[in-house]
C-alpha cells in the first residue's frame, strides 16, 4: 500500500476531485440526469463494447457518483469503491458476488438483523448455509472454516453488543485458505478503522449512518481491490440495480467533509456517557469499547483510532422496564439509525433485530433489557441530565 501524500482530515475534503474538470466549481456539481449523450453512433458502440471511457446511462456510473466512489476508496486504503442505494444493497451485492449454490459463510458473533434476514434468504432460497463463529483465536477459526467456505463476513464491533473481532488475527489465516474477508465497517467509518490495512479484502458501509452523517440519505458503499469492484459493477449492481442516486451521492460528499470533527464529537460525548451510565445503579451491564473491562479492549486499542460514538447498556428489570425508560426520555429521540447529529436510542430485540429469534440473540449475547445509544453531537451535559431524569423514574 504506497503511502498517502496528505492527511485524512485532508483527504476527506479534497480526494477525487478536481475543480478544473467541472468549470472551476469548488463544489462537486450534481448531475442530475438518467443518461448521456454521444457525439457519433460510433462513440456509442465503443463505449457499450468498453473500448473507450465515459458515461453511457446513471445506473452504469455517474460523475457525481464517481467522485464519491474515488474518495471513500481513498479513505479505506483501498483501490476502488461502489454506491449503492443502502448498505443492505451493498451487503446483498457483495454477499451474492462472491457466493454460489452450496457455498458457506463464516459469520462473527452476531450481525445487523437485517444482514441475518438476507442470510437466511440465502439459505432457504440458494442453499447458501452460514455459520457464526467466536472469532477469538486461530484455532477456532481454522476449526470453523468448512472447505466450502466462501468467504468471512465480519461486523466490528457488532451490533448491537459491541464485542470486537481482532482484524489482523482472521485476516491472516483467511489469507492462508484463500477466503476473502468482508467487514461491515459502518460502527466506525473509515476515520476511526480500516480493516484493509490489516489485511482484509473488502469493505462495507451503510453510508446513511456516520458518513451521511446528518439523517438525510439512505445509502451504502463497497470497498475493495479494482478486479472485484469491476466485477461487481458488471454484474450484481448493474443487473440488480441497486444503484444510488446522484443526488444521493452529492449528499454523501457534503457529509464526508465534517466526518472527522463528528467523529471526533461522537467519541467524546460517548466516553462521557459511558463513564455515568457505568456507576448508575439502576444500570447492569454497560457495552462499550472504551471501557477498559471490555473483553476486547486491547482489540480496539490496536484497530480503532477511537472506541467510537455507540454504547449499549442492559437496564436492570424487563424488557417493559427498558421499554419505560425509553418512553420517559426527553432529549434523545427513540429511533434506529446511528451515526446522525442527533442522539437516538433503540430496543434492539424489539426493533433492529426483531427479524432474529430470541434463542439466536441469546446466543449473540443480549437479551430484552439491551438497549443500544448512539450517541450524537449535542452537549454531553445536556444528554447526560436527560438519561439521568429517565432513570430515575422507572
Amino acid at each position: 500500500m504506497k503511502k498517502k501524500s496528505v492527511r485524512f482530515e485532508t483527504e476527506v475534503i479534497h480526494a477525487g476531485y478536481d475543480s478544473s474538470f467541472h468549470q472551476g466549481s469548488l463544489v462537486p456539481p450534481l448531475y442530475q440526469t438518467s443518461t448521456f449523450t454521444f457525439t457519433t453512433a460510433e462513440q456509442g458502440e465503443k463505449r457499450f463494447a468498453g473500448l473507450e471511457d465515459g458515461y453511457i446511462y446513471s445506473r452504469l456510473g455517474n460523475p457525481t457518483v464517481k467522485i464519491l466512489e474515488e474518495r471513500v476508496a481513498a479513505l479505506e486504503n483501498g483501490e476502488a469503491a461502489l454506491a449503492f442505494s443502502s448498505g443492505m444493497a451493498a451487503v446483498s451485492a457483495v454477499l451474492f458476488t462472491l457466493t454460489k449454490t452450496g457455498d458457506h459463510i463464516l459469520c462473527s458473533p452476531g450481525v445487523y438483523g437485517c444482514t441475518f434476514g438476507f442470510l437466511q434468504l440465502l439459505k432457504e432460497k440458494y442453499e447458501i448455509s452460514h455459520d457464526f463463529s467466536q472469532m477469538d483465536s486461530v484455532e477456532t477459526l481454522e476449526k470453523e472454516i468448512l472447505p466450502n467456505t466462501a468467504c468471512i463476513y465480519i461486523e466490528t464491533p457488532i451490533n448491537p453488543t459491541m464485542k470486537l473481532v481482532d482484524l489482523q488475527m482472521v485476516a491472516k489465516v483467511a489469507k492462508e485458505k484463500g477466503i476473502p474477508v468482508v467487514v461491515d465497517n459502518t460502527f466506525c467509518s473509515p476515520y476511526l478503522q480500516n480493516p484493509i490495512s490489516f489485511g482484509c479484502d473488502i469493505v462495507i458501509h451503510s453510508a446513511t449512518k456516520y458518513i451521511g452523517g446528518h439523517g438525510d440519505v439512505i445509502a451504502g458503499l463497497v470497498v475493495g481491490n479494482k478486479e472485484f469492484i469491476n466485477r461487481v459493477a458488471r454484474t450484481t449492481q448493474k443487473d440488480i440495480g441497486g444503484i444510488i442516486s446522484p443526488f444521493d451521492a452529492w449528499l454523501l460528499l457534503r457529509g464526508l467533509k465534517t466526518l472527522p470533527v463528528r467523529m471526533d464529537r461522537h467519541s467524546e460525548n460517548a466516553s462521557q456517557l459511558f463513564q455515568f451510565l457505568k456507576k448508575h445503579p439502576k444500570v447492569d451491564s454497560i457495552y462499550y469499547p472504551g471501557d477498559p473491562d471490555h473483553a476486547d479492549y486491547q482489540i480496539m486499542k490496536k484497530q480503532m483510532k477511537q472506541p467510537g460514538g455507540l454504547l449499549s447498556f442492559s437496564i436492570k428489570g424487563t424488557k417493559q422496564t427498558a421499554q419505560r425508560f425509553m418512553n420517559q426520555l426527553k432529549l434523545i429521540k427513540v429511533a434506529v439509525s446511528l451515526g446522525d447529529a442527533e442522539t437516538l436510542i433503540q430496543h434492539p430485540a424489539t426493533m433492529t433485530h426483531a427479524v432474529v429469534p430470541e434463542e439466536e440473540r441469546r446466543n449473540m449475547g443480549f437479551d430484552d433489557t439491551l438497549l443500544r445509544l448512539s450517541v450524537g453531537l449535542e452537549a454531553w451535559e445536556d444528554l447526560k441530565d436527560d438519561l439521568e431524569q429517565a432513570l430515575e423514574k422507572i
